[in-house]
């Protein structure tokens, strides 16, 4: 499969899940793309499309926390911020992403 077969797929597969969720990709086309293609590109080099906004850290059950679409397990954060940590998805509900804070408030 050719890196925009991959982009295409991990796009229309992601798309139903993140929807499920409550979730949509963001309006930003550019931004989009780009994120899909470092997430094929981490693909092809660690074996999962990891997010490309967050560091790996070698040990498997940790790094699966950052395998895109990660919203399930940072449920409560993404939630609190209407997006992912790297913009890619945002809540069905927001209109303007970048109206959106890219870090949560301190939950006390």
């Amino acid at each position: 499969m050719s890196d925009e077969e991959r982009l295409a797929f991990l796009r229309s597969n992601y798309a139903r899940i993140v929807d499920l969720l409550g979730f949509k990709f963001t309006s930003d086309e550019e931004l989009v793309r780009d994120l899909l293609e470092a997430e094929v590109m981490l693909e092809k080099k660690f074996g999962a499309p990891y997010c490309p906004c967050q560091g790996r850290t070698n040990n498997r059950a940790e790094d699966m926390r950052i395998v895109c679409p990660c919203i399930p397990y940072h449920r409560a954060h993404f939630d609190a911020m209407k997006r992912c940590w790297c913009g890619l998805f945002i809540h069905k509900d927001v209109d303007d992403p970048d109206s959106l804070m890219q870090f949560a408030p301190n939950e006390s």
